[in-house]
């Protein structure tokens, strides 16, 4: 898979443009992508802020790393090569909300920053990429393994897993490092809102 583009094809300039779908959702489009290890919180992180972002009457959708594998990326393993094209997929996926006007929240460990750093490229302006690093010691995930992943990496039971058998490359400069191995959700969820709100993504509620 080289992710390049298909041959023939034509991009269609829509009369409906980016710029008119952000003003009638009365706010930015962009992407989240919530980086970290395995049980260090993304999802449940994305997913609250995405609560507390439709509560506002942002237009949001939340990828998640499970969901995505049950469709669109079914097709893939966990070598190095699978996950680069996984995390290239959701990013194309991620741009399209984007144009579509809305903020698209992504939970995945997408472990390389090579991966990352492709994702950030995609985006046609600086301030549509917004990275967010869970920071959770590996010890505190592990406790929590709630899908008992890590236990049965230790046993040798599955290979390539991050943390383990697999490398994370923290990132070296996220827009935003939450701790989320030290603070609760409703902490690590205004912290992610502030900075939203600081850059003028979404508006302060009333």
């Amino acid at each position: 898979m080289t992710g390049g583009k298909s041959p023939n094809a034509v991009w269609h300039r829509a009369s409906v443009t980016r710029r008119r779908r952000e003003e009638q959702n009365g706010h930015r489009g962009l992407i989240l992508w919530f980086t970290g290890l395995s049980g260090s919180g993304k999802s449940t992180l994305a997913h609250a802020v995405e609560e507390e972002l439709h509560r506002r009457g942002c237009r949001t959708f939340v990828f998640d790393g499970d969901n995505v594998r049950h469709g669109l990326c079914g097709d893939l393993g966990f070598s190095d090569e699978d996950r680069a094209e996984n995390i290239r997929r959701i990013g194309q996926m991620a741009k399209l909300f984007v144009e579509a006007g809305v903020v698209a929240l992504t939970a995945f460990i997408s472990p390389f920053r090579a991966d990352r750093r492709r994702v950030r490229g995609m985006a046609d302006h600086a301030e549509d990429f917004i990275e967010v690093f869970c920071d959770c010691p590996l010890e505190v995930c592990e406790q929590r393994d709630v899908k008992g992943h890590y236990r049965r990496a230790r046993k040798g039971e599955i290979r390539d897993f991050t943390g383990i058998s697999s490398p994370y490359e923290t990132p070296e400069n996220a827009e935003l490092t939450v701790r989320t191995g030290e603070h609760d959700i409703e902490h690590c969820v205004q912290q992610v809102l502030q900075l939203l709100e600081s850059r003028g993504a979404v508006k302060s509620p009333r």
